[in-house]
């Protein structure tokens, strides 16, 4: 069913408005962002990734780019050469049709392209995610650590898989 939805560039996106109100509706799963910051992630991004109108959207960020986010910080002290998944995020009627691997290929490709070795992203454990945790399995994702934050309110699996 994903052959009805594109792939666009977010950066060219008219409609981010909706798409950073998607991105806010699941912030418990990614995190609240002001319109600033958000257009802020997006002219970081690396890649920056949408599903007109505002289906899904994925932001992520080259070993190189200069972003702050601490998860990213993290595997800069861990590893060179990698591409870091921030968020994706999909529309709750847009899910179960595919999106997410379509926008997952794409990045892999394009980690590829600009000769990365690895792609890599977190995970919640705490609270559990295990949607997540199977697509991120199936695709050859696996742990390279864990971190606890928000005083203890959130667990991340931080995950990696290997061009």
């Amino acid at each position: 069913m994903s052959g009805q939805f594109r792939i666009g560039n977010l950066r060219d996106e008219p409609a981010r408005d909706c798409l950073l109100d998607l991105n806010n509706r699941n912030a418990g799963a990614t995190s609240l962002l002001t319109p600033e910051r958000f257009a802020l992630l997006i002219d970081l991004a690396g890649v920056a990734l949408c599903v007109p109108p505002a289906a899904g959207l994925l932001l992520a960020f080259e070993d190189t780019d200069d972003y702050d986010g601490g998860h990213f910080l993290w595997f800069r002290s861990q590893f060179d050469r990698f591409l870091y998944i921030d968020r994706i995020v999909i529309a709750e009627n847009c899910r179960r049709h595919g999106l997410a691997r379509m926008l997952y290929d794409e990045v892999f490709e394009r980690a590829r392209r600009l000769g990365h070795s690895r792609i890599v992203c977190e995970v919640n454990l705490e609270p559990p995610n295990p949607i997540s945790d199977h697509f991120h399995a199936a695709l050859g994702f696996q742990e390279v650590g864990r971190a606890t934050i928000n005083d203890g309110a959130k667990t991340v699996r931080y995950l990696a898989a290997h061009l």
